[in-house]
């Protein structure tokens, strides 16, 4: 009998359930549920509300239920970085705090100041970002060290979420890599980095890899579902759980368009390299102890929020629409610049930019999102040539995955610039990622390539080719 698995996957800005099954050795996807999800801000710091993303996640799973469809996994991924502490009874200490809150303004260089960059890097090969969970550790040792010391467990977004379905506590990989905590070679916590800032180790809980099969739900939930299921690891981080949903993994660089863009390529090892830091690359943890080696770049949350920032007047499609009839505006910002983490207005923002650049200001709603698109096309362009530079090899291909792959605005703008073949979808592969996870678990695939070659069969991809320049 075919197995089902439910795939939990929450972004910065929504969530979902999608069921998974194999049917003929195709891959099928339903959506059951659908969710919203944004900040909020408690006590003066953006949080996210995890008792409501608990809350909507059972709701899922008893939506399937009530459809008639008894799961027999369930795998949880999210955004990366985030955390909270539990005390000694598993009571929250801490809110979960988002990394866009400014508390970790600074302390970047607080922490060069007791282990230099270059010593970080080599050890865990991560790229250098401001919210990264050891600066947010950092700030909570400065403003609230009692809160560290109460601390008995160390939990990340999805591993507290997967708590809280079985009463299990582990650190899963792909996502505790992101905290620039873990040693990339012996693909665990780095005692010598703890101890030189003052984090205790004891809160931190083992490393367990996607595949594992955490548990079955808790007595009460099962009660309260009227049914059990096993609860299976995915790649937690959503980026890990989209790069294993990549199906042409060949000579091909991936590209995960969302609320962020992680562009980079899949290798056995960690490249700490001194060209790989300069350029500030990360080596996160993919499936079967792989590496993501990767760049991220600030992705469509600029569109998002510049369509938030127009009263939501506009929908994205009609943003596009809008940008291609501005076609004689041009100017580029950088889209990795901290002023457009979290800005007041993202439109305000963007003109401030373009003033203080010397280039023309966007007025309109158009020009303002052709900004955008123009800005992340020429960022991936940067990316690309980072990559073939410290690796020393060319790619012909660039597949893009996730739900900024609809964009054929600019999936063109990234042929056209990068001067390479483009391809799009899956759209779902971060669901499709950590259903494969699940699956693979559950003994229904046998490895990773395989699960690749089941997606490639499974799902629409869409090619752009270069356009030729015109003089």
């Amino acid at each position: 009998m075919k197995k089902h698995c439910l795939a939990v996957d929450i972004g910065a800005s929504s969530g979902r359930l999608m069921l998974g099954c194999l049917e003929n050795r195709q891959l099928e996807l339903k959506e059951i549920y659908r969710f919203e999800n944004q900040m909020i801000q408690l006590d003066g710091q953006y949080c996210w509300d995890i008792d409501r993303l608990f809350a909507e996640i059972k709701t899922g799973i008893s939506r399937c239920v009530q459809a008639g469809v008894q799961p027999d996994s369930i795998g949880i991924d999210t955004w990366a970085v985030d955390f909270v502490l539990l005390d000694e009874q598993d009571r929250l200490l801490t809110k979960a705090v988002a990394y866009r809150d400014a508390r970790t303004d600074g302390m970047m260089e607080k922490v060069f100041r007791r282990i230099p960059k270059e010593a970080l890097y080599a050890k865990t090969g991560i790229q250098f970002l401001k919210f990264n969970t050891i600066y947010q550790l950092y700030s909570l040792k400065q403003s609230e060290p009692e809160t560290l010391e109460k601390a008995a467990a160390f939990l990340m977004i999805p591993d507290y979420l997967h708590f809280l379905l079985t009463g299990k506590k582990v650190n899963e990989y792909t996502n505790a890599t992101s905290t620039q905590l873990v040693n990339a070679k012996e693909k665990n916590w780095d005692e010598a980095i703890l101890a030189e800032l003052g984090i205790s180790r004891s809160m931190f809980q083992q490393i367990a890899p996607p595949k594992t099969i955490l548990g079955n739900l808790t007595a009460e939930l099962v009660k309260e579902f009227g049914s059990d299921m096993q609860v299976v690891l995915p790649a937690t981080h959503d980026t890990g759980s989209a790069v294993a949903a990549v199906p042409d993994h060949g000579e091909t660089i991936y590209l995960s368009s969302g609320t962020w863009s992680l562009i980079g390529v899949e290798s056995a090892e960690p490249n700490s390299t001194a060209k790989a830091l300069d350029y500030n690359y990360t080596n996160e943890g993919g499936i079967d102890y792989r590496y993501r080696f990767l760049k991220n770049i600030m992705g469509l949350w600029m569109i998002q929020e510049v369509k938030r920032n127009y009263h939501d007047h506009y929908s994205f499609s009609e943003l596009v629409d809008l940008a291609r009839e501005a076609s004689d505006y041009s100017a580029i910002v950088n889209v990795n610049d901290d002023r457009f983490l979290n800005p007041v207005s993202m439109v305000a923002e963007i003109q401030d930019c373009c003033r203080e650049t010397d280039q023309p200001v966007p007025t309109s709603p158009g020009e303002v999102a052709k900004c955008v698109y123009d800005s992340l096309a020429v960022s991936y362009q940067q990316a690309v040539e980072e990559i073939e530079d410290i690796l020393g090899k060319t790619y012909a291909k660039i597949n893009v995955i996730g739900g900024g792959c609809q964009n054929e605005m600019l999936n063109q703008l990234i042929a056209d610039v990068t001067n390479k073949e483009v391809n799009a979808g899956p759209v779902e592969a971060t669901a499709i990622g950590n259903i494969v996870a699940q699956l693979m678990a559950l003994g229904e695939m046998n490895d990773i390539e395989e699960a690749r070659a089941i997606v490639q069969k499974s799902f629409a991809i869409k090619k752009y080719f270069p356009r030729q320049k015109m003089n």
